[in-house]
């Protein structure tokens, strides 16, 4: 199939009616469903997209190409702290952080296998479907040859596969090979290693390490048989190409799973007093992110209650097709019986999401 035409410009707001916006999101989903990928001008089009009417009918689009590619199983998962605060990195959305500290951010070494597989156990009656266990720090990569907090999470991992039916994930930073391999036979299938942005604006969030550091740790678990949750933070001043050139890269990187985090300004943190997202804004971005990546599970990650309120339903409206469940970090979600609900008024069931190539391509 021939790629749907560009606007007139890409400067051009490509909405001068209703109805040609309309035509040309709909030969934008034929062309992602006829299994041709929309390309960076396309996507950069998409953001000159403006006004809740207009970002209505790009969410319309996004939801076609979700449910298309990716059918109406939200993928469930929860996550939990097992190792909080100063943390020698600087990522500066982060409260966890030696360099900045949060306001009341907790301090706490590796929690017991006993506290965490209770965790699990938790978030299994709570419906959730995956576990992840995550900590701050660079990561195992940098913790020597006796590497007791490593070799301690994978007992915690193997006891979790024994004593539940949910599946552990982890986020621990970054992991050589051999590592990600020893996840891997702990029985580890999904690891979470965030690019946080695009290239370019990286080196503003972060530098006491480099993105290309973060895509060695992804290259060295999809190479172990380990599937990759990489995603973002949106709303740390970055530009619409940055989050275009982020999905991108994500793309190119085959990912299988991507966290959209919301940023919720921490006090405390170089982030602390940056404006919040407007929710159109959110779902606008969203919506891109799911036409770049129609197979892909998009994952509602932190602030989505902060930033989206009375609009979470947005979110699943512009593509999204998983979501946390339970608390973060170091924040509180809301009740998971609110998550159900909200999943049952829109007509959609908590589950396992299928990861790209698993869903009937239509």
């Amino acid at each position: 199939m021939v790629q749907a035409p560009l606007p007139p410009s890409p400067h051009q707001d490509v909405a001068d009616s209703s109805a040609s916006l309309k035509d040309w999101l709909e030969g934008l989903v034929e062309q992602i469903l006829a299994g041709t990928l929309l390309d960076r001008d396309q996507a950069i089009a998409l953001s000159h997209i403006e006004g809740q009417a207009q970002i209505l009918m790009l969410c319309e689009a996004a939801e076609r190409v979700r449910a298309a590619c990716c059918g109406n199983t939200v993928d469930l998962c929860s996550i939990t702290n097992i190792k909080s605060g100063n943390c020698s990195e600087n990522c500066s959305f982060c409260s966890q952080s030696a360099h900045h500290p949060g306001k009341d951010s907790p301090i706490y070494g590796l929690r017991s296998q006993a506290d965490i597989l209770a965790d699990a156990k938790r978030a299994e009656a709570a419906g959730a479907k995956r576990f992840c266990l995550v900590s701050q720090g660079r990561g195992p990569k940098y913790g020597g040859k006796n590497n007791a907090d490593f070799e301690q999470v994978l007992a915690t991992v193997r006891a979790i596969t024994e004593q539940t039916n949910i599946k552990p994930c982890c986020a621990l930073g970054e992991v050589t090979l051999e590592q990600a391999q020893a996840l891997r036979e702990a029985g580890v299938t999904r690891y979470n290693h965030n690019l946080e942005s695009s290239q370019a604006h990286f080196p503003k969030v972060v530098t006491t390490h480099s993105w290309q550091d973060r895509v060695a740790t992804i290259q060295n678990l999809k190479a172990a048989g380990i599937q990759a949750c990489s995603g973002g933070i949106l709303g740390m001043g970055e530009s619409w190409e940055d989050r275009i050139d982020l999905a991108l890269a994500l793309r190119d990187l085959a990912v299988e799973s991507v966290p959209i985090n919301l940023l919720n300004p921490r006090a405390g943190t170089t982030l602390g007093s940056q404006p919040r997202l407007d929710p159109y804004e959110a779902a606008k971005a969203i919506a891109i992110f799911r036409l770049l990546l129609p197979q892909q599970i998009l994952r509602y990650a932190g602030g989505r209650e902060v930033i989206m309120g009375n609009h979470q339903d947005l979110g699943f409206k512009a593509g999204i097709n998983a979501m946390l469940v339970g608390h973060y970090l170091t924040t509180l979600g809301q009740p998971t019986q609110r998550d159900h609900e909200l999943l049952d008024r829109l007509g959609l069931q908590g589950g396992e999401a299928p990861v790209p190539g698993e869903y009937p391509q239509p």
